[in-house]
């Protein structure tokens, strides 16, 4: 749950790209990276933090340029290193920068297969400069000069080589800006175009919201397994390079990690949302007629759409009873459990009345490891509420993510191995609900029927590319696990280079 931006301009990009990121940022809160080209020369600013913090004026003015990329990141592995920042960087052949949003199911593979065959060296954990490495190492074979079909032809074999859920965009020094979808089209990348005096300009990005914010018109979101290619002259060139794609983009992000402005795979996800919350009305009509609900409630911010429509269709009334800190990230891709289960007392804060002597609904968007659930209840409780229901616009979440997203060992989730029941003792709830996956499928499907399939891993461990086994999703638990986050940093196998990031690159 990376975002990634890249721009061709007639005029400086780094503000764009600054703005863009700072919309995006609800991606990632790790660490930030701009890295824009002028004449041939790269020029990278990068480090941990947000976005606000980690550009500042004196950046800024480093970063020239008409084309650029940028990146916020989160850690899916366990690490917090600056050294994994993004765009990563390599200078043969050509210089290429890329930013990468995903996980490469295979990359351990690939990393062997980089340094015994291709005779690459990787400095990092990072999947993400594995997929550079890959792809610089297939453009190498193109020889002195580039066309947009030796472009297309390395991306074909990146393709054959890489597996997993991936969205990039790269520059290549002297040729142009790329963009690619892995062939599932698991993580989202749309591209969208301005017209300026000086001619047509374009972006790429992880969310339509982007291309808002920088007054860029969406065009459309890249297919499974597209590539897309503006060379220095703003000519714009796509392309299906991958054999057998097919349209499975990750439901997730439809119900939590998009945001509700962005228009994604052809699905407004506000109205998506919405839809959500209406199904989930629909299902408590179903099985509990006879409800004695005084008040829903949602808990900021995703789960307000749904939550108000979950209100409606019920005809029960509708209050906000939590005011939020805003300056606290998202808990469920916080590293440690205690980090977690403080900041949810930093991050929300009730109001006594709304909950005084009331059978209160909580909604929330998904319950991933119900550790937030269980400190809301215990608020709602503290602030006088008689019973405390908790309704969930997602199934529940059971199985690990491999394409990208930090969802915790199957073990640290809490619906995992767990009955309804069992999941509502744990979180302290009188009455647990949760969306059924048909429903859910069902409210993104309805607004664009085009859409047959969805990734759906997460409820129900149908792993969409295949050769996901237990084994796989053994490694995965030991890098994912809260001992393994308390524990790692930097040194689990990268060296770190201690210079200034935000130095040129030549």
């Amino acid at each position: 749950m990376c975002g990634i931006a890249g721009i061709m301009a007639h005029e400086p990009v780094n503000q764009l790209l600054f703005d863009s990121l700072t919309v995006l940022q609800h991606r990632g809160q790790d660490a930030a990276g701009i890295m824009t080209c002028d004449r041939g020369r790269f020029f990278l600013r990068k480090s941990n933090g947000l976005v606000r913090d980690v550009f500042r004026t004196r950046h800024m003015k480093r970063l020239i340029g008409t084309m650029g990329i940028g990146h916020v990141r989160y850690p899916t592995a366990g690490s917090s290193s600056e050294a994994e920042s993004q765009p990563f960087y390599v200078n043969s052949p050509y210089g290429i920068a890329l930013a990468h949003n995903g996980n490469l199911t295979n990359s351990e593979t690939l990393t062997e297969e980089l340094f015994r065959t291709d005779l690459r060296h990787i400095n990092t954990n990072s999947d993400s400069e594995v997929l550079l490495n890959i792809f610089a190492h297939e453009l190498g074979k193109q020889g002195m000069t580039l066309t947009e079909d030796d472009i297309f032809s390395a991306i074909t074999r990146v393709y054959q080589r890489c597996e997993g859920g991936y969205a990039a965009v790269a520059m290549i020094s002297g040729y142009g800006l790329v963009g690619f979808r892995d062939p599932h089209a698991i993580r989202p990348i749309v591209y969208g175009q301005r017209q300026t005096p000086q001619g047509t300009e374009y972006m790429i990005a992880s969310e339509s919201v982007a291309l808002d914010v920088a007054g860029f018109e969406l065009i459309r979101d890249l297919a499974p397994g597209e590539a897309i290619f503006i060379n220095m002259q703003g000519e714009l060139h796509t392309r299906v390079c991958a054999t057998n794609a097919e349209l499975t983009p990750c439901i997730f992000e439809h119900v939590y990690l998009a945001r509700p402005d962005s228009i994604m795979d052809g699905i407004n996800i506000y109205h998506a949302r919405m839809q959500m919350g209406e199904k989930l009305a629909a299902k408590i009509r179903r099985i509990k007629p006879d409800h004695d609900i005084d008040v829903v409630i949602p808990i900021p911010d995703t789960s307000r759409t749904s939550a108000l429509e979950l209100a409606q269709h019920l005809g029960v009334t509708y209050r906000e009873g939590f005011i939020k800190n805003r300056y606290i990230g998202r808990t469920f891709i916080m590293p440690g459990q205690t980090l977690r289960k403080k900041s949810v007392r930093q991050k929300l804060n009730a109001i006594g009345m709304e909950f005084k002597d009331k059978n209160v609904l909580l909604v929330d968007d998904s319950i991933v490891r119900g550790t937030t659930c269980n400190e809301i209840i215990m608020m709602a409780r503290d602030a006088g509420a008689r019973k405390v229901y908790f309704a969930s616009a997602a199934p529940p979440v059971r199985y690990p993510n491999v394409y990208g997203i930090d969802m915790p060992a199957a073990r640290e989730l809490i619906a995992h191995d767990r009955t309804e029941e069992q999941v509502a003792e744990l979180i302290g709830a009188d009455w647990l609900i949760y969306q059924n996956l048909d429903d859910l499928i069902d409210a993104c499907k309805e607004l664009n029927p085009a859409v047959a399939r969805f990734d759906c891993s997460v409820f129900d461990g149908n792993y969409m590319t295949g050769g996901i086994d237990m084994a796989y999703l053994d490694r995965l638990e030991a890098q994912r696990n809260d001992a393994a986050k308390n524990g790692s940093s930097a040194e689990n196998g990268a060296i770190e280079l201690h210079n200034d990031i935000s130095a040129e690159v030549e």
